[in-house]
Parts: C-alpha cells; sequence; structure tokens
C-alpha cells in the first residue's frame, strides 16, 4: 500500500430519500439514479451504492438494475437515521438508543439481503456519524468496509485502516476496513465542526473543477507522507434530480432546506459528475468499489502477518 504514483477512487453513493432527513419522498433514487449509472458506464467505472433497508424495501426494482450494472450494494442503516455519535446538533434527529442500534442494523441487512439475494458487506452510516458501537456491530454482522469515518472533523487517520474495538477513530485490529471520507487537510478552518473542509456538495455548488482541486490537495497531502491516497466521494441520487429550492409542506410544519443544499440539484449536478468521472480517470485514479478495496487491504494485511 505504499505506491504513491496513482490513487483508488471510491465513489459511494447514499440511497437514502430526498434531501437526506428532511423528506419522505424518493424522486431521487427513481428518476436520479438513472443518470448516475449512464455516466458510471460511460465511463467504465464501478461504484458502491448504500441503501437504507427502507429505501431498498420501497425501490426494490431500482435495487436490482443497479446491481444489474455490476455495482456493489451496500447498507445505509434502517432509515436515514443517527446511529452513531452526533458531530453536531439537528432539532428532532436524537441518535437512536444504544440498545436499539445492532437490531436496526440486522434488520436492515436482512432487508437488502431479501430484496437483492445476497447479504451486504459495506456500510455507511448517515451523515458519516459512525462509532465504535457501530463499527463493532458491523463486524458482528459479517460486513468488511464500512465508509463512514469524516475526515473533515477528525482529521486523521486520512488513509484507510482497521479500527480499533475500543475506538473507532484509532487503528486496531478488527477485520474492518474504515475509509475515511477526504476532505482539505491543509485549509484552516473558520466552522466549528470544520464542515468547511469537507468535500460535499462543491461539485454542484461550484464545479467538479473546484472540487477536483480540493482531491489533488489531499492526494498531494497524503502522497508526500508515504502512504498510497484513496479519495473517497460520497454523493447522493437526489442530487442529480431538481429538488424544491422553498418551503416543504407536512401540514404541521414545514421545511426550508438552506439554499446550498439544493443549490444545482438535477442537470447542472449531471454534468459536472460527468466531468469530475473524467478529471478522475484523466488524473490516473483507479476505480474501486468499498468491498473490493477492503478486499484488497484484508489480503494485504494476511500477507504481511505471514
Amino acid at each position: 500500500m505504499k505506491d504513491t504514483t496513482a490513487f483508488d477512487v471510491v465513489l459511494g453513493f447514499d440511497m437514502e430519500t430526498d434531501i437526506g432527513s428532511y423528506t419522505p419522498f424518493y424522486e431521487g433514487v427513481q428518476h436520479g439514479t438513472p443518470p448516475i449509472l449512464d455516466i458510471l458506464d460511460r465511463h467504465q467505472v464501478k461504484a458502491t451504492f448504500y441503501w437504507t433497508g427502507h429505501a431498498a424495501e420501497n425501490n426494490a426494482e431500482m435495487v436490482k438494475l443497479v446491481d444489474s450494472f455490476g455495482h456493489e450494494t451496500g447498507c445505509h442503516g434502517l432509515f436515514h437515521e443517527t446511529l452513531g455519535d452526533p458531530i453536531f446538533p439537528l432539532p428532532n434527529n436524537w441518535p437512536i438508543l444504544a440498545s436499539e442500534v445492532e437490531g436496526r442494523l440486522r434488520i436492515a441487512t436482512e432487508i437488502i439481503q431479501k430484496v437483492l439475494g445476497q447479504a451486504p458487506v459495506s456500510f455507511r452510516c448517515p451523515r458519516l456519524w459512525g462509532s465504535t458501537q457501530v463499527v463493532n456491530v458491523l463486524e458482528k454482522l459479517g460486513y468488511i468496509s464500512d465508509a463512514s469515518f469524516p475526515l473533515y472533523f477528525y482529521s486523521e487517520p486520512f488513509v484507510p485502516y482497521f479500527p480499533s474495538r475500543q475506538d473507532w477513530t484509532r487503528p486496531g485490529d478488527m477485520p474492518l476496513l474504515e475509509i475515511p471520507n477526504f476532505c482539505d487537510l491543509d485549509m484552516k478552518s473558520s466552522d466549528p465542526y470544520r464542515r468547511d473542509r469537507d468535500q460535499w456538495p462543491l461539485f454542484r455548488t461550484q464545479s467538479a473543477d473546484a472540487l477536483m482541486e480540493k482531491a489533488n490537495g489531499f492526494i498531494s497531502y497524503v502522497g508526500a507522507r508515504g502512504h498510497r491516497p484513496v479519495v473517497c466521494f460520497y454523493l447522493h441520487p437526489w442530487e442529480y434530480y431538481p429538488m424544491p429550492e422553498g418551503l416543504i409542506d407536512f401540514g404541521e410544519c414545514s421545511v426550508k432546506p438552506l439554499p446550498f443544499i439544493t443549490q444545482n440539484c438535477g442537470p447542472y449536478a449531471v454534468e459536472q459528475f460527468d466531468r469530475l468521472c473524467g478529471l478522475l480517470k484523466q488524473a490516473g485514479g483507479r476505480f474501486v468499489t468499498a468491498g473490493q478495496l477492503a478486499g484488497e487491504y484484508l489480503e494485504g494485511s494476511k500477507s504481511q502477518n505471514g
């Protein structure tokens, strides 16, 4: 894993309700997924699609369509809910009880297995809010990769690692690969949670070129420290279909996402994602699924340990 002449790319799509936790709709899954598949097919690259159990159960035909293109099917929890340690406060979005985590992850896994015919082995927590408890449950359920780690908040480790059973943010000996989601590690943050260092949603609020500049900075940062960079992205199907930009009325309340949440969802996002794939290939990126990367790291670990 010391080859720094190139880098790996993990494209992850979080298959969830529109605008994350803020609507009960699946317009993005239904209408945003096909253009994503077209772009991936045109560039001949594979990705990992992380489905919530609810999304998979209510969009079974789309789960099967994604699988038919040869992409990996992962899990994103049962609903788009807080499974792990929250990083910043959100109203009416309290973490589920610790006693519920294993049950909900088990049910989500079983739903996806029933829909697809095979159990997922790759996982990502909603909002990248993972925890030590979550990785221990994932190991128990047979997962081999977790792409929940929000590098913008923790800063390190900045390369994939096998986490500790006592602290998921530190290397240990679990047979589960933790894949950090890349960010700008050289940037001086002005946000208390360091969210301005993050990658999302730069590709559509600005451009693929702006996101590629951030990715190149991360690649240089990791390579200069003697490691092979892994550039892990987190994206959503609802970004590829126009989302409502005003008040979303639910009778007893209304939700109005901040402008950057829905800005340029639809054609512009599709165009910029297409360009991003081209830029990553041009720069020498090797596209792998999360499960594939975990398999390679696990094999490498076994070889090193004899």
